[in-house]
């Protein structure tokens, strides 16, 4: 079922960042830090694959990023619904079917096998494709994505996700100089106001988390890291 009803942008993305916190897929540690898939060690992690295993959580958030989606683009704006090798495939599904629209995915490399495909699932010439994952840092990946969605003929003028860092310069100037707008619910600014508010980590931690998002490079470099 198409949602109809949803609260404004600030509370979508506050209770968003609740539902975040409330299942336990927001991480920060300061002195055990995370390595990221770039390699590169921090005190944040976010794990937006949690929200596949909460109904009600997954249920919420996906009614919002569709009214979201729908209200920036219209309600008769795509025709096949993409998701991002892995992460962004369930996302993808919850969305489609809510949308009442055809599904596809996007591979990462073509497969070296078969029909060496690297879009799944039917994507006709000329579709116009909303593509689909849980979330974006500088958003390099997505246009990866966009540019095997464009070669196979169909059109990618949108992207949404349940996270976006907000916090690397230039991130949707980026992706609109490819031709792709950025839809999201919450960012880290959002979940440190809302952790804040819950008291769900101490001040200093929290602090400390925010010194490092002001600037990932400078903070990394006083710690001797690469």
């Amino acid at each position: 079922m198409i949602p109809t009803a949803y609260p404004d942008h600030a509370t979508m993305a506050r209770l968003s960042a609740r539902m975040l916190l409330d299942i336990g897929a927001v991480h920060f540690n300061t002195d055990q830090l995370y390595t990221h898939a770039s390699g590169k060690q921090a005190p944040t992690y976010i794990d937006c694959r949690k929200i596949i295993s909460y109904p009600r959580v997954r249920a919420t958030m996906m009614d919002f990023l569709c009214c979201k989606v729908m209200e920036a683009a219209g309600l008769e704006a795509f025709d096949n619904i993409a998701g991002g090798e892995t992460a962004g495939i369930p996302f993808a599904a919850f969305v489609a079917e809510r949308m009442g629209l055809p599904m596809s995915y996007v591979r990462k490399q073509p497969k070296g096998y078969g029909r060496t495909a690297q879009i799944e699932g039917e994507m006709r010439e000329g579709s116009r494709v909303l593509l689909v994952e849980d979330l974006t840092t500088d958003g390099g990946s997505k246009l990866k994505f966009v540019d095997a969605i464009r070669k196979a003929g169909a059109t990618c003028g949108h992207t949404a996700v349940v996270f976006f860092y907000g916090v690397m310069a230039g991130t949707e100037d980026r992706l609109a100089e490819h031709g792709l707008r950025l839809h999201y619910l919450t960012t880290w600014a959002d979940v440190i106001a809302e952790a804040r508010r819950g008291g769900d980590f101490d001040a200093a931690t929290l602090t400390e988390v925010e010194r490092f998002l002001a600037d990932p490079e400078a903070w990394r470099a006083v710690r001797g890291l690469a």
